[in-house]
């Protein structure tokens, strides 16, 4: 699930080297941080939270069939 959202939000960014995800996982629940440099962060979001509604749609549709845990993607 890292390299997917690594694949996603690399190109979207101009410093793709300051892309941190860390994966913190509980009994129900994996949460991905996602770390950017500070001027990435609109660029991620995007207007009205647009691209992060996108990203977040990616992720938790692939992630539905491959584990039986919540995901949630932290973006930082």
């Amino acid at each position: 699930m890292k390299e997917l959202i690594e694949t996603i939000v690399k190109p979207l960014v101009d410093y793709p080297e300051a892309v941190v995800i860390q994966e913190v996982e509980d009994n129900q629940h994996i949460t991905y941080k996602l770390t950017v440099h500070k001027d990435d962060v609109g660029k991620i979001i995007g207007k009205n939270g647009r691209v992060a509604k996108a990203i977040r749609t990616v992720i938790y549709s692939s992630a539905s069939s491959k584990s039986n845990k919540r995901i949630h993607l932290d973006i930082q």
